[in-house]
């Protein structure tokens, strides 16, 4: 892909106008994050090194009795690392299918204003993401992209990250990682806390009402970032991208041979895609739940149908695949962390002090608020989930608090903090050509709103 240029005059950082004080925060939280960031693998080797100090600064471990945890806990989550790859992979290829690529076609045509644009944008990545987050990753991103090609007079930064800002909405939603995780027979941490169904946790009402607010509420934020002065729009120039992808309709080209014709038929791939989703609808029918099986199941077969043939659809994974290194990196270390966490007592220690501090109505806020600060070292829910869990669970249990809110609390804390994290930002990245500085402005602004709406949802639903 050619690297991204947009038309403007000179760089400079965007002018919110009236809005000094989200200037200021902008400005200051970008230039954290360029000083003092590093990969999301260094976090990982830190969070280690930190665990070995605290259990032999606090439980009196050795060395060598924490490496012995350690290895004993690094392959212990392959199961749910291959279930996560499977999603971001199959979610990237559904985003790619010709269905999802002619309807986006279509709504680049129907929509005339800037506004328009960045409301659209702003709905599709969120509603995407609601449905899986791979997906919506992938498909706000290329909505975006596309609308600034038709639609004159686009900011260009500011309609990426609008598309991006809807990505808080999968912690809410069918794919969201904890809640499906603990609702699954055999996840990592069912010996503490068993399973918890989805109606305690997403299906809830008061999660519901918030990510409805959410809903509404995000894209009229970003409209009013919205640049005043004609001057600070900065638009994508459309030659940039025209000669970047394939039309995904056009027929791979090959010599039309048998195996040439097997890999292209249609009735061999939707054959398959339909076999798969008839046993989902039984499997759904005989009373099985949401799990993260039955939704990578649903998202590979579909992808099967909408792509249409396993040429098209085998070179969409393959090129999907290639999103999926860190999780494949770094999601056995986190496993070996919860081991260290558990063998050294660390967990009881920890679950103590949010004993001290809380009540059996303020655990969940002080979930959310170690949540946000946490995944700043543990960008993946997965691995964020199984460092934070053990000891929130415990606190849970020793105060009474419902283990439903207080995991859902963890949830929501990692998916607001992914508004500012720029390790699920690559794809928005990738696919816009910009760098970190121009959107991350507007997804701090987002990050800030987000938290006023998720906080209150949560101590309400404290209490409720």
């Amino acid at each position: 892909m050619k690297t991204a240029m947009v038309a403007k005059k000179e760089e400079r950082s965007p002018n919110l106008e009236g809005g000094g004080v989200i200037q200021v925060l902008t400005k200051f939280f970008t230039a954290l994050m360029r000083e003092y960031l590093p990969d999301p693998f260094v976090f990982v080797i830190l969070l280690t090194a930190l665990t070995v100090v605290l259990g032999g600064v606090l439980q009196r471990k050795t060395p060598i009795e924490m490496i012995g945890y350690w290895g004993k806990g690094f392959w212990s989550m392959l199961a749910f690392t291959a279930q996560a790859v499977t999603m971001l992979a199959t979610g990237y290829v559904l985003a790619k299918a010709p269905l999802v690529d002619k309807g986006i076609n279509q709504l680049s045509r129907l929509l005339k204003t800037p506004r328009g644009a960045i409301i659209a944008a702003t709905l599709v990545g969120g509603v995407g993401s609601y449905i899986n987050w791979g997906f919506g990753l992938i498909v706000g991103a290329v909505v975006a992209r596309k609308l600034a090609v038709a639609i004159r007079g686009v900011h260009y930064p500011l309609i990426m990250a609008a598309a991006y800002t809807g990505f808080v909405l999968y912690g809410f939603g069918f794919s969201s990682t904890i809640p499906i995780l603990i609702a699954t027979n055999g996840h990592p941490l069912e010996s503490a806390m068993g399973t918890v169904p989805l109606s305690n946790t997403i299906f809830n009402a008061p999660i519901l009402i918030t990510a409805l607010v959410l809903l509404l509420t995000l894209p009229v934020l970003n409209v009013l970032a919205m640049p005043r002065n004609p001057e600070d729009i900065i638009e994508l120039d459309p030659n940039v991208f025209e000669d970047a992808e394939n039309d995904p309709t056009s027929p791979l080209l090959g010599t039309e041979t048998v195996a040439w014709k097997l890999n292209n038929s249609r009735l061999l791939c939707s054959g398959m895609g339909l076999f798969g989703l008839l046993y989902l609808a039984r499997y759904f029918y005989l009373g099985g739940s949401l799990d993260y099986n039955s939704n990578n199941l649903t998202l590979l077969f579909g992808g099967l149908l909408l792509m249409g043939t396993t040429a098209r659809y085998t070179a969409a994974l393959a090129e999907g695949a290639k999103t999926v290194g860190g999780i494949i990196l770094q999601y056995p270390c986190y496993a070996a962390i919860m081991a260290m966490l558990a063998g050294s007592g660390l967990v009881g220690t920890i679950a103590e002090w949010f004993v001290h501090v809380s009540n059996v109505y303020t655990l969940p806020i002080w979930g959310l608020a170690s949540s946000f600060v946490i995944n700043f070292f543990a960008p993946a829910a997965g691995g964020h989930w199984v460092i934070q869990g053990p000891f929130m669970i415990e606190a849970a249990k020793a105060l009474g608090t419902d283990l439903g809110k207080t995991s859902m609390s963890v949830m929501l804390g990692n998916a607001w903090n992914d508004l500012i994290q720029p390790f699920w930002l690559i794809p928005t990245l990738a696919i816009s050509g910009l760098k970190l500085s121009d959107v991350m402005p507007y997804t701090v602004i987002a990050m800030l709103w987000s938290g006023v709406v998720i906080g209150t949802g949560i101590l309400i639903w404290s209490f409720f």
